[in-house]
């Protein structure tokens, strides 16, 4: 599966990823190569590392918008980048893999798309300087800031990935990703897989409010297993009110953060919640399906053709409760995790950027302006080696 590419050698990267959720860095080491006009992905090594917690408060308290100076914001950009640079040391020396580069997303903290009077602006922390010579390997990140100049929207980047691992010509696909805030590609089974007809866009909150509810009302990390969202009773009004939202029905691109599904929103909803009664485990509930509903209504109202079969990654791929109400609401599409396709649903992201990063160095385009609407395809991200040996 996958575009027709010119033929160039193999190269091992490793991806290093952390999402809005902050629940831990995600790091993948892959060979990418090309044969037969094919690009093909290997995955070697993967895992998923905590953030030290104090470090982990301090960002949670900056994406949520509370004041910091500029001193505390340099130093967390450095503790970020020390932090992924310390993980991927630790994924080379347990796998016994030395890659030949690093492709790091970063730690969003901040995001702003773009309106008719400015350019988007988002801040990912954990600069390249720094974590190349921090790892002692070469490092390409900064991905995001190469669209937002060509006027799009920094985001989803996944998507021209996601097109090269996962056309079918004998199906119309969508990889949907549920993360901290869920986001699709649509891949049709044209042929043709770039301009108008790879899309992708954020469809809501993912994991974010469900996390937030559970931490707020019953003082856990998550919903494991999606086991309190089982005992609550969906209000489906209260959804339905939801939905009529601006951002669910602005038509794509689009992207969201904390900034339009971070707490200040959890606490809106929280409240109607509670002035209609609902229980914990109903908020819970209704906050799991909210999730559920964004993804399949953004589906009716957004895609040209309904997918024939969906792929599902990110963290909401091991919340049962989520995934069976998600196979009814998207049926008759049929709904399996990447896994079947020998990519671990939480490191498909880690991986992507690794692509990303080989794209980068082959110097071809990484984003789809029929996804990001950019203005034109551009180079994402920025090249940096180790100054020094440590």
């Amino acid at each position: 599966m996958g575009r027709s590419l010119s033929p160039v050698g193999s190269i091992r990267i490793l991806g290093l990823m952390s999402g809005t959720s902050l629940d831990g860095i995600d790091g993948a080491i892959a060979d990418i190569e090309e044969s037969a006009g094919q690009i093909a992905v290997h995955c070697l090594a993967a895992k998923t590392y905590g953030y030290e917690p104090n470090l982990r408060r301090r960002l949670l308290a900056l994406a949520e918008g509370m004041p910091h100076s500029m001193a505390e914001i340099a130093e967390l950009d450095d503790a970020v980048a020390i932090a992924f640079g310390r993980v991927a040391r630790q994924l080379i020396e347990e796998s016994g893999i030395q890659p030949d580069w690093l492709a790091s997303h970063g730690q969003t903290v901040y995001h702003r798309p773009p309106d008719q009077q400015s350019f988007g602006y988002s801040v990912q922390l954990g600069r390249g300087v720094v974590l190349a010579q921090v790892a002692q390997v070469p490092t390409v990140s900064n991905f995001r800031r190469g669209d937002l100049e060509v006027g799009g929207q920094g985001a989803p980047l996944v998507p021209s990935v996601d097109a090269l691992l996962f056309a079918e010509p004998t199906e119309h696909r969508v990889c949907q990703n549920i993360g901290g805030i869920s986001n699709l590609t649509y891949i049709p089974n044209s042929p043709r897989r770039e301009g108008g007809y790879v899309l992708g866009f954020d469809n809501g909150p993912g994991n974010m409010l469900i996390d937030l509810a559970v931490q707020h009302l019953f003082q856990q990390p998550f919903d494991r297993d999606g086991a309190i969202a089982r005992l609550g009773t969906v209000d489906r009004e209260l959804i339905q009110q939801w939905l009529q939202q601006p951002f669910f029905i602005q038509a794509p691109p689009k992207s969201a953060g904390r900034e339009t599904f971070g707490k200040g929103y959890f606490f809106d909803r929280l409240r109607e919640c509670q002035q209609r009664g609902l229980t914990p485990a109903d908020v819970v509930a209704t906050l799991t399906e909210l999730t559920v509903w964004a993804i399949a209504d953004s589906y009716k109202q957004f895609l040209p053709n309904y997918p024939d079969r969906v792929l599902v990654s990110g963290g909401g791929c091991h919340n049962p409760t989520l995934m069976a109400a998600l196979s009814v609401a998207l049926s008759p599409a049929r709904v399996d995790s990447t896994t079947i396709f020998g990519v671990a649903p939480q490191f498909k992201e880690a991986i992507a950027f690794a692509v990303l990063g080989y794209l980068r160095l082959h110097q071809r385009c990484g984003n789809l302006p029929s996804v990001t609407g950019a203005r034109r395809a551009a180079l994402l991200g920025e090249i940096h080696h180790p100054l020094l040996p440590v």
